[in-house]
Order: C-alpha cells, then structure tokens, then sequence
C-alpha cells in the first residue's frame, strides 16, 4: 500500500507511516498502524480477521483478544465509539468494516477523479440491481392479479391471457418505477455515507415520495385527459414514502444481518407490516388502486371480487386491500433489499 488518505479531520499517510489528527501526531505502534491502514484502504469493505493475521501480524500467532485490542486503541485514538461508529463497523464472527468517507491525499486532482467515477457507477449499478428486484416483485404481483382478474366472468371478444397479459405488464412496469425511486434513493445515501444506516431510510423515503408524487399526477392527468375522469385516489407520494422508507430500513438491518436469507426476511416482516397499516391509514396499494381505477371508470371489465369473496367480502373491501397490501409491501420490500445486497456484495467482490 502506497499513497496517503483522508478521513474527516484526520490525515493517514502510509509513505511516512503518520496518522494526524489536524497538525497533531497520533500515536500508533506499528502493527496497529497497518491495521488502520489495511481498513481504510478497503474503505467500505469487510477486512476479515483472517486477512488482519495475514496482512498485519504476518502469520504471527495471535489470540483474537490481540485484534480486539487492535481496535480498541484504533477506536480511542480517533475518537470513534463501538456502539454509534463513525469510523469502525464491527461486523459480528466475520471482521471490521471501515465505514467513514475516504478521500486520497496529495492534492492531484487527477487521482481523486476514477474514485469519484468509480463511486457514481458503483452507485448507480447498485440501484439497478434493487430496480432488478422490483421487477421480480412486480412479476409475481402481476400474476397473483392477472389470475384473480382472469377469474372472473369477461366481456366477449376479451380472453383470460389478454386480461392476464395486461395486468402482468401494468404491475410489473408500477413496480419497476418505484423501485427505480426507491432503489435510487438508497444507493445515493449509500454513496454518502458508505453504508446502509439510517440514511438509508431517508433516501428511500425520499425516492418513494418523488416517484409516487411523479406517477399519481402524471397518471391522474392522463386518465382526465383520456376518458375525462379522474379516477381518484390512487397509490402516490404518501405509499411512496411510508413504502420507501421501511425499504430503506430492511436494507440498513438486512444488512447487519450475517446471512442474506434472514435479513432479507427481516426486510420483508417491515414491507409487509407497512402494506397491511397503509390501507388503514387511508392509502391504496397496488391493488386498492386497480379496484378502485374499475369501479371509477366507465365500461371497465376489471373486477377483484374473487379475493374479496375469498375473505367473505361482496367485491375488493378493506380486509382484501389489507392482506393484499400486505402481501405487496413483504414481496417488494423483500425483493429490491435482498437485490440491492446481492448488487453490493458483487460489487465488494470485484474490488476485492
């Protein structure tokens, strides 16, 4: 390792083995400098314990009271606390995460230029595999209502695969757009902070509310604008937020998590607890809107009565849109976190 390193008011030069805390010497003996310098190096990425015996202790044997007491003094020394890190992420039986902004030192421009590009593409190759993940959600949803919508008696002329075909193609394509918000949202608090945390959570709020607010009004003009009425209150800017931000949430705690399968699950438990209030807040999902987009519009054939008849409900009531929401928050929540950390994962591997 060459070259030297900044990090909020510190100054990390490996030429001259110095850590500064502004104008001031920190003092580090020499293993637990080339810890530091191995952590931020990989900034962003897990540094396993094995590769800090390899790399730091040189196949030295050492307990693991040795590497715990490494970061210790690296943790006091920058002024960092274990139980709110700015600095140093403990990532439970696997390692240590240096999780705070790195930029090189030296003052050419040039060098610092690939790591900002890098960070852009890596960002937005990150939001399209959550957007990946939406798609998949909106396949599966797709075909839970196009087989509900085909169910039902249809106008002649009008075959069970073309109703099938369209309600597929309709929530697959709503749920690629909030995905994309979503997804978007997420990888750009990632980029700022270097990690899932609670940014997160705002950056998926925030991309749900801007793509919602987008879809709901552009498509209650369209529906004016085409048939002359407006269909209501369909899914917007508040599903949007509330919806984004457990997303952003999942992906902060899934990504605590040591295996992807249970915290792509804890994510999941948040989306769909967030489905199931929404419709009791007064908002619509997916499937509250198809209802209501066909009891508002003239000659429309689209009927959801099957689920609700299946909850002992006459036509799509307020028990169907709870459990269908649901079902819509746990699938997508569950989808577009486990893509987003499948996407990060591969991208740490790359580097690696």
């Amino acid at each position: 390792m060459a070259g030297s390193f900044r990090f909020e008011h510190f100054h990390l030069d490996l030429g001259d083995r110095q850590l500064r805390n502004g104008g001031s010497a920190v003092e580090l003996n020499s293993r637990y400098f080339d810890a530091l310098a191995l952590l931020v190096s990989e900034q962003g990425r897990l540094v396993s314990k094995d590769r800090f015996l390899d790399e730091v202790w040189r196949g030295v044997p050492v307990t693991d009271e040795a590497l715990t007491q490494c970061i210790r003094t690296l943790r006091r020394q920058l002024g960092d606390d274990a139980g709110r890190p700015r600095f140093i992420e403990t990532v439970p039986k696997h390692g240590y995460r240096f999780i705070a902004p790195v930029q090189p030192a030296g003052g050419d421009r040039q060098a610092a230029s690939p790591v900002r590009a890098s960070s852009l593409r890596d960002s937005i190759l990150l939001a399209l595999g959550g957007v990946v993940g939406g798609g998949l959600a909106g396949f599966v949803g797709g075909l839970f209502y196009g087989f509900a919508g085909a169910s039902q008696p249809l106008a002649p002329g009008m075959g069970a695969i073309s109703v099938l075909l369209v309600l597929l193609s309709l929530t697959i394509v709503v749920a690629l757009l909030g995905a994309a918000g979503v997804a978007f949202g997420i990888a750009g608090a990632l980029a700022l902070t270097a990690r899932f945390g609670p940014w997160s959570i705002a950056g998926g709020a925030l991309g749900g509310l801007f793509v919602g607010a987008l879809v709901k009004f552009l498509g209650l003009d369209a529906f004016t604008l085409l048939v002359g009425q407006n269909p209501g209150d369909i899914t917007g800017p508040f599903e949007g937020f509330i919806l984004g931000g457990c997303v952003g949430l999942g992906a902060w705690i899934a990504s605590r998590q040591a295996q992807l399968r249970f915290g792509t699950i804890f994510a999941a438990l948040i989306g769909g607890l967030a489905g199931l209030l929404l419709p009791l807040l007064g908002g619509r999902l997916m499937g509250g809107s198809l209802s209501l987009l066909s009891a508002h519009l003239p000659g429309s054939r689209l009927r959801l009565d099957r689920i609700g008849a299946f909850f002992g409900e006459s036509g799509f009531g307020p028990i169907s849109q709870s459990v269908t929401g649901m079902l819509e928050g746990a699938l997508f929540s569950g989808c577009v976190v486990a893509a987003l950390l499948l996407a990060k994962r591969q991208l740490d591997d790359s580097k690696r």
